[in-house]
């Protein structure tokens, strides 16, 4: 070998390392490559985007000029809390938060400054703002609702009490304060299943991170409201519009986005009530399983949603699927975790299956956002069914969606490219088993398999790096006060979790052990790059034969 070239050698080397790599590593390895690739393609949209922040606010349009953005003579900079706020800047944040620190902790906060200092319209409510001259609409509880659902919500899911942690606390609460729909139940946000939906999501979460007795009142209102007029009056499903003066509704229900936040809020709500053993939890239950059932009825043979459809027939408005099936199955998948009845699981494992049958689908007019949608959908799905033709096909669809981003960064110039960042970074999280870097630099590929209480962890870095490896933890505990890792939707979720009060054993590359609280590496460990293995020792007390391990 000594006669063969230099770089031939260690190629040989390399390969033959790989060869004998355990099978487990070798997947972590591949992970770490796709965990890198998908940060680089969130920051060339971070960055992108950055560039068309508005010089007085640092608020970015709604719109840029271009393939479905602006079109051509349209000079407007719109900025609005239901688009830019909901779907844009929350996954910018995120994005900054892996990739610059130094970016999210500055302008990234700068510009939750000014989103208060210049789209406050009234209390903590916020309007849109045309950024080219300053004017200022009214407050928009629609602006409100889609900000803190779509938005802050997912920030706190992922990263917890941070500033966009009390701006969601404030705004809905205001925004509550002033529903304007009078109902037998009390005040309501809205007549629509959209913005009722989106309210009753947040005001779950807040209810059991906040102990404010308010929000939880609120959700029973908006829960009530539908469980025990609506539904019955249409059918046993959500009507997309309904009128509480009229008790009467449209005949019609969403599954798509603008109809399917209700079904997503009742099964969560539910959830919460059957934890506490409420009466209401005991009215609630027939009447969700009803409306699921009817769901499940409407479906097409692979048990695709469509779009829209008749609540009376459950024939479809159109052949259109939904790109937020994921979302429905979801609540369907959620109430199976509180009652237990295996059908509503088989639902969503049958349609996981199917899900091959779908590769390079038309979801939404072949824009990039019909992918994100339905990806977004599967992950959380496969994170408590990891049914292989599902895995299979998140890998296919992930690759159509990022092979749309332009080399700009740009993927169709309007604020829905966030979306493709919270998609991609669901993505990552998956490949890397909820494992981050404090900071991720181009070339760090960090990947992971688990095997039970075990996780193989493959660390490829830059020469010179040097950072911490963070771990995941049960957020929906520590975090949101949830009794049991329900499925809903704005989450990032669990893969391995540690305990912060148990011991770990992590064998670095080179042999060599040391043992860790959870709550350690949680807050961060600086690993060397190469293949490690971290064990569970149990739940303490330890013995002297764990001790000795």
């Amino acid at each position: 070998m000594s006669m063969l070239p230099k770089t031939l050698v260690v190629c040989l080397c390399v390969c033959g390392a790989l060869a004998q790599e355990p099978a487990s590593f070798a997947r972590a390895r591949q992970n770490g490559v796709r965990f890198d690739e998908g940060a680089a393609a969130m920051q060339r949209v971070l960055t992108a985007w950055l560039e068309h922040a508005d010089s007085r606010t640092l608020l970015l349009p709604d719109r840029l000029p271009g393939l479905r953005g602006l079109k051509p003579g349209d000079t407007r900079r719109l900025y609005t809390p239901h688009n830019s706020g909901a779907d844009l800047y929350p996954y910018l944040i995120l994005t900054a938060h892996l990739t610059d620190p130094d970016l999210y902790h500055g302008r990234l906060l700068e510009m939750l400054r000014n989103e208060v200092r210049y789209t406050t319209a009234q209390e903590s409510i916020p309007a849109n703002l045309e950024m080219s001259t300053g004017e200022l609409g009214p407050p928009s509880l629609f602006g409100a609702g889609e900000y803190a659902k779509d938005g802050l919500l997912a920030v706190t899911e992922l990263l917890g009490r941070t500033p966009w942690f009390y701006r969601m606390v404030d705004m809905t609460a205001d925004a509550m304060a002033r529903a304007p729909v009078a109902s037998r139940f009390g005040n309501l946000p809205a007549s629509d299943a959209e913005l009722n939906g989106d309210y009753l999501q947040t005001l779950v979460r807040l209810a059991t991170m906040t102990g404010d007795r308010r929000f939880l009142e609120w959700a029973r209102r908006i829960g009530d409201a539908y469980v025990e007029e609506v539904l019955p009056g249409n059918h046993g499903v959500p009507s997309s519009k309904w009128d509480f003066d009229k008790h009467a509704g449209d005949g019609q229900l969403r599954l798509r986005d603008h109809g399917n936040e209700t079904v997503v809020g009742l099964s969560l709500l539910y959830a919460l009530e059957a934890y506490r053993q409420t009466p209401r939890a005991a009215r609630y239950r027939p009447v969700l399983a009803r409306m699921f059932d009817r769901i499940l009825e409407s479906a097409n043979p692979d048990r695709m949603l469509y779009n829209q459809i008749d609540a009376a027939t459950l024939k479809p408005k159109d052949a259109a699927l939904s790109d937020n099936w994921g979302y429905v199955y979801g609540a369907v998948y959620c109430f199976y975790q509180v009652t237990g009845e295996e059908k509503y699981r088989e639902a969503v494992r049958r349609v996981l299956r199917n899900l091959p049958k779908y590769r390079n689908y038309d979801w939404e007019r072949s824009s990039f956002d019909g992918y994100a949608d339905s990806i977004e959908g599967a992950i959380y799905l496969v994170a408590r069914e990891p049914v292989p033709e599902a895995l299979d096909w998140i890998e296919s669809e992930i690759r159509v969606m990022t092979a749309m981003q332009k080399p700009n960064g740009h993927i169709e110039n309007w604020y829905g490219e966030g979306n493709f960042n919270r998609t991609v970074l669901l993505y990552i999280l998956m490949k890397s088993q909820g494992c981050r870097p404090d900071r991720w630099v181009p070339g760090l590929r960090l990947g992971a398999v688990s095997e039970g209480e075990r996780l193989h962890l493959s660390l490829e870095a830059p020469k010179g790096w040097q950072g911490r490896i963070q771990f995941d933890f049960a957020r929906h505990r520590r975090v949101l006060n949830l009794p049991k890792n329900y499925v809903r939707l704005n989450e990032f979720p669990e893969w391995y979790t540690v305990d912060e009060n148990t011991l770990y054993r992590l064998r670095a590359p080179s042999g060599a052990e040391e043992i860790r609280l959870g709550s350690e590496l949680v807050a961060g460990v600086r690993l060397a790059p190469g293949n490690w293995t971290i064990d569970s020792l149990g739940k303490p007390p330890y013995g002297p034969a764990q001790r000795s391990r």
